[in-house]
């Protein structure tokens, strides 16, 4: 918790004395092809699949999925490494092969992974930084996409190439994609962090933003929780 707190010294510095805009992400465009409508197709509990994605500090992005129409459910946790190893203690130290994760359960009736990955992109995270997130630094906090079949290798791959093409952000798109080797949840004191501490500094100045961002760039998947 020392190192949110120190980075949040840091942001309070660039914002005071240089004028940073924190919240601002690297590109505000949105594939306009995945802002659709949203069906009014009621959740199937019997037909979700699961999806983990990597974008810093899990308290954010988990808070960002909790409000997409379709998800089920949203768990904190690591991925990339292996099971002993994931531990918040360990993983802090950078050097377990691990990232904060998210593994967000969803209906694909509701909610198409490509439209998680378009969520992803654009508002949970920023997948331009390379082994860190805002005030946040270490391969822990790197950008990516665990994928658990060929089939979401396929899209993952897709829509970095796709990005990429299109020259969605101003600088290059830095995001792993690596085969999912399992998923551990983290401890429970992480699992709904935003939603306990609305209020914490580091939630406020980081966090906070990408629900709004949500909102105002996905009308029609954001859903209050």
């Amino acid at each position: 918790m020392i190192r949110k707190l120190s980075g949040l010294l840091a942001i309070v510095f660039c914002m005071v004395v240089l004028g940073c805009n924190v919240a601002q992400t690297a590109s505000d465009d949105v594939p306009s092809e995945l802002m659709l409508a949203a069906e009014p197709t009621p959740v199937d509990p019997s037909r979700t699949k699961t999806a983990v994605f990597a974008g810093g500090c899990f308290w954010g992005v988990e808070a960002v999925f909790e409000h997409v129409k379709g998800v089920v459910d949203v768990r904190s946790g690591y991925a990339g490494g292996v099971e002993k190893m994931a531990k918040y203690e360990l993983v802090g130290m950078g050097d377990t092969g691990h990232a904060e994760s998210v593994e967000v359960v969803f209906d694909p009736a509701v909610v198409s992974y490509e439209q998680l990955l378009a969520i992803f992109f654009s508002v949970a995270h920023d997948p331009t930084q390379l082994n860190r997130q805002g005030p946040d630094v270490g391969t822990q906090y790197r950008s990516a996409i665990f994928y658990k079949d060929g089939e979401q290798k396929i899209a993952a791959l897709g829509f970095v190439k796709k990005l990429t093409a299109e020259k969605r952000f101003r600088r290059p798109i830095v995001t792993e994609v690596a085969e999912l080797k399992g998923f551990y949840p983290a401890e429970d004191y992480h699992q709904d962090y935003l939603k306990l501490h609305p209020n914490e500094p580091y939630i406020v100045v980081n966090d906070q933003p990408k629900i709004v961002a949500l909102k105002k760039q996905f009308p029609e998947r954001y859903v209050e929780r």
